[in-house]
C-alpha cells in the first residue's frame, strides 16, 4: 500500500453510547431531581400550568357570541332560572319576598320588579292583593300602568289618583281601563283632584261601577252635571263630596245629588258658580247636611263651616 495514502491513517473513534429513551431519560431527571430535594428537606418542584387570565374567553369571543349569551341571560331571569345571576334575594320565601316589594315607594319601580321573572310578577301580584290602599299622587303614572297595578289589587279600597306636581296624569281612556277592575265595586273612597285630562265620559264609566262608594273628591276637574247624576244613581251611600273648582257644575245637579244620595253629610262647593242662595234648597232637602266653603249667608238657615 502506498505511502501517505489517506486510508493509511487510523482515525480515534469514541465509544458509542447506546441510545436511551427520551421518556426514560426524564423519569431519571426527575427521581435525581426528587432525591436531592429531600435530602435538603424542601418540597419537591413541580412546573404548574399558569392561570388563564379571567375573562380571557369571554376577551376573545365574537360579537355575535356575546350577544347569544345576554340573551340567554335575560332569558333565564324571564324565566325565573337565573340562579346566583339573580342574587340572595332570590332564597327569600315567597311571602317574604311579596312584603320587601310592597315596600317600594314607587310604583314605576313595583312595576319593572314584576318583569323581571315569573316568580318576581306572582311576588308583585300578591303584594298588591294585600293592599288596602293606593295612592298615585306623587307618581309619574299613565294609564296603562294605574290599570294593570288597581287591577292586581283584589282587595282595595281607597284609591287615590290625583294629579300632583310630578305630573299623574290620567286620562278618560285611564278610567275607563280602571272601571273594569274588581275590586271598583268595593272601593270606599276615590280620589281624581285636579286631573284636567278627564271628562264626563272616564267618570261616568268609572262611578257607575263604584256601588259601595262613601267618599269623592272630584276637585279641580272639568266635570259637569252628568258626572253629578251618575254618582246620585250609582252611589248611593255616599257620604262627602267635594266639588271644590268644579265651574261647570250647576244647580240642578246638586239638588240630584241630594235627593238621591241621602245619607250625604257634607259637601264641598268651594270655588263653584253657583250662588250661595241655591244652597238653601239643598238644606231643605237634607237639613243636616254640612256645605262647606261658601260666604256667609245672612237671613238665610244655611249651615256652613
Amino acid at each position: 500500500m502506498a505511502r501517505g495514502c489517506p486510508h493509511d491513517r487510523l482515525i480515534p473513534t469514541r465509544p458509542r453510547r447506546s441510545r436511551v429513551p427520551r421518556r426514560a431519560r426524564v423519569h431519571s431527571r426527575r427521581v435525581a431531581l426528587h432525591a436531592s430535594a429531600s435530602r435538603a428537606g424542601g418540597d419537591v418542584w413541580r412546573y404548574k400550568k399558569p392561570p388563564r387570565p379571567a375573562g380571557l374567553s369571554d376577551q376573545l369571543l365574537s360579537p355575535s357570541v356575546e350577544r347569544e349569551r345576554e340573551m340567554e341571560q335575560q332569558q333565564q331571569l324571564r324565566d325565573g332560572d337565573g340562579g346566583a345571576a339573580e342574587g340572595d334575594i332570590e332564597r327569600l320565601p315567597a311571602d317574604l319576598l311579596a312584603h320587601v316589594l310592597s315596600l317600594l315607594p314607587s310604583f314605576r319601580d313595583l312595576s319593572m320588579a314584576g318583569g323581571v321573572s315569573r316568580r318576581w310578577r306572582r311576588a308583585v301580584e300578591r303584594s298588591l292583593a294585600s293592599r288596602r290602599r293606593l295612592s298615585f299622587a306623587g307618581q309619574r303614572t299613565g294609564d296603562d300602568t294605574a290599570a294593570r297595578l288597581v287591577r292586581a289589587a283584589v282587595n282595595l279600597r281607597d284609591l287615590d289618583i290625583s294629579r300632583s306636581c310630578w305630573g299623574c296624569q290620567i286620562s278618560d281612556e285611564g278610567l275607563i281601563k280602571i272601571s273594569t277592575a274588581d275590586c271598583v265595586g268595593k272601593l270606599t273612597s276615590i280620589s281624581l283632584w285636579g286631573l284636567a285630562g278627564i271628562t264626563d265620559k272616564g267618570v261616568v264609566q268609572l262611578v257607575s261601577r263604584a256601588y259601595s262608594l262613601q267618599h269623592l273628591n272630584i276637585g279641580g276637574t272639568f266635570i259637569t252635571d252628568e258626572s253629578l247624576n251618575a254618582v246620585a244613581n250609582s252611589c248611593t251611600d255616599l257620604k262627602s263630596i267635594i266639588l271644590w273648582s268644579c265651574r261647570h257644575v250647576t244647580e240642578a245637579g246638586l239638588v240630584a245629588l241630594v235627593n238621591n244620595c241621602r245619607r250625604l253629610e257634607c259637601i264641598n262647593v268651594g270655588g263653584m258658580r253657583v250662588p250661595p242662595e241655591s244652597f238653601v234648597g239643598l238644606l231643605s232637602i237634607s237639613p243636616a247636611l254640612r256645605i262647606r266653603s261658601i260666604p256667609q249667608i245672612l237671613n238665610a238657615g244655611v249651615q256652613v263651616s
